[in-house]
């Protein structure tokens, strides 16, 4: 009777042991963006991942603060509102705002957008690749003040 449980008991955790490795982990990513410091900050399951300077909105323009998920990601996007500007990996988060690429690069660490939050097109593609491999519904974006 003993050697039955056992291989019952070995059984149920290989069952356990396989069922983890296959169920996709909540990857918890948030993305912080401090309005008043012009810095993103990037976590992943609670550990600090990526710090990088941004300009939000200038003067007239401002950024929405609040909590928000992501709504749209497109690689490739050109403002329909502001003179067809390249708006490289873009993750829309309220209408018509979003994070995404800049060529300005001069003007990061400082406000500049119409209210987009813009990044180093290369920490941009890094963050859309990242909110794309771990899920828009396990992404959340804080601005603040």
């Amino acid at each position: 009777m003993t050697s039955v449980f056992g291989v019952r008991l070995a059984f149920a955790a290989a069952i356990a042991v396989l069922t983890m490795a296959f169920t996709p982990a909540e990857a918890g990513v948030v993305v912080h963006i401090n309005k008043s410091s012009q810095r993103m900050a990037v976590s992943v399951d609670g550990a600090m991942r990526y710090s990088w300077p941004v300009s939000t909105g200038r003067h007239g323009y401002g950024t929405p603060s609040g909590v928000f998920r992501p709504q749209m990601m497109v690689r490739r996007w050109y403002s329909r509102k502001y003179y067809n500007s390249p708006m490289p990996h873009s993750i829309f988060f309220y209408g018509g705002f979003a994070i995404h690429g800049t060529y300005e690069l001069g003007r990061l660490g400082g406000p500049a957008s119409h209210g987009c939050v813009r990044l180093h097109p290369s920490h941009a593609a890094m963050l859309y690749a990242l909110v794309e491999r771990n899920g828009r519904g396990s992404t959340r974006i804080e601005i603040t003040n």
